[in-house]
């Protein structure tokens, strides 16, 4: 066991260099409104965009589902846990996002994962945005596929180093990007997909419920179809305020991954509940536009502000509204000192941002209320930020 001895002076390193993570508990329902450490806070922090995470319709589906279907799948889904719950959501996730099929997973790092570790081996080779979720990186290596990056949404940088060979190609970008908020050009991306016989493959995590007319996100948004974006991923624990995630696209791709994506083939099947929880969060993302409006109109309210104060915006038209501070134990010490004026604001530090890119990641919802925008501004300007 020596070899594991070093493990407090690791931990002891991380912290030195302000980068350790602690966790805070949280004693009350996802929404605006959060209580953490026996505290009330305005939660700036959370991807339930669209507020539907605490919504009754969504309990009342989840509840009666747990009541007829019990609260566990019991097995993985090709062997006794696919449920009537799960094939209609399937069938509806389709349906919502225009493609032949959909494919349930129980988490976004699982279908990211997944799914593209069944479609790259060896031979092939994968081109990742710089800044793609971790999932999304981890899956290409994960694959054996030759695995290159390019620049952040540099589409010159990715044409230089597409080079045709005689395997697959697939290219792999985050639709909505998670810590900066701004859109993959994904319209460039297709063409350039299809001028070099590679597959194009999007991770909308964080634009599916959002973007786009019904919330089908940026694939939606930018309108395109199945043929220019052949993979979507999307997850369902952020705007759609449930858990777990799916791959939609052509029957063959979900044929081929049930058959070869060991993230679904060997992992337990979501809560029958859940999926229940899920059809009725689709119902309203389609039906309640003013969800979509009432966010934008929230986001906009807060560039406003933020530009009249000075503050270090980044360029992002969504939910996501990182404000760059740059050295790590300022953002930290910027982001308690909104804590303990009432906000819940999370400090994001490498190595999930890049080195002196520190920042504080605002996230808005449809729940939020003006009001709300004005008090937080309010504190960041009190900051000296």
């Amino acid at each position: 066991m020596t070899g594991f001895a070093n493990l407090a002076d690791e931990l002891q390193q991380i912290k030195q260099q302000n980068l350790y993570r602690s966790r805070r508990v949280v004693s009350s329902p996802q929404g605006v409104n959060i209580k953490i450490e026996g505290r009330q806070l305005i939660n700036f922090s959370s991807n339930d965009y669209l507020g539907l995470a605490n919504h009754p319709q969504l309990i009342q589906s989840f509840k009666k589902a747990a009541d007829n279907s019990g609260v566990g799948s019991g097995s993985a889904h090709l062997i006794c846990g696919h449920s009537h719950s799960h094939h209609a959501l399937e069938e509806e996730l389709a349906e919502f996002t225009g493609r032949e099929r959909a494919l349930l997973f129980s988490t976004g790092y699982m279908a990211n994962m997944g799914t593209i570790s069944a479609l790259l081996g060896r031979g092939d080779q994968v081109f990742q945005d710089r800044l793609n979720h971790a999932s999304l990186l981890d899956g290409g290596l994960l694959s054996g596929a030759r695995f290159k990056r390019y620049l952040h949404n540099d589409l010159s940088d990715l044409s230089r180093k597409l080079k045709p060979i005689d395997g697959r190609t697939l290219i792999v970008s985050d639709g909505v990007f998670s810590m900066d908020g701004d859109l993959a050009p994904l319209a460039e991306l297709s063409k350039i997909s299809a001028e070099n016989n590679a597959w194009l493959m999007v991770d909308d995590a964080h634009g599916i419920g959002v973007l786009g007319e019904t919330g089908a996100g940026i694939v939606q948004h930018k309108g395109l179809t199945q043929q220019d974006v052949p993979v979507l991923m999307g997850t369902l624990g952020k705007a759609i305020g449930t858990f777990g995630a799916f791959v939609a696209g052509s029957d063959d791709l979900i044929e081929i991954l049930i058959q070869k994506a060991r993230s679904y083939v060997f992992t337990t099947a979501m809560p029958a509940a859940v999926a229940e929880a899920t059809r009725t969060s689709l119902k309203l993302v389609v039906a309640e536009n003013w969800r979509r409006e009432k966010l934008n109109q929230v986001v906009q309210h807060f560039r406003a502000g933020a530009s009249q104060l000075g503050l270090p915006l980044m360029q992002s038209d969504t939910a996501i509204q990182p404000l760059l501070i740059g050295e790590s134990q300022r953002a930290v010490d910027i982001s308690e000192a909104l804590f303990s004026k009432g906000f819940l604001v999370g400090a994001i530090r490498p190595p999930t941002v890049a080195k002196g890119e520190a920042r504080l990641r605002i996230t808005f919802s449809a729940d939020h209320q003006l009001q709300h925008v004005d008090r937080l501004l309010e504190a960041l300007d009190t900051l000296s930020i």
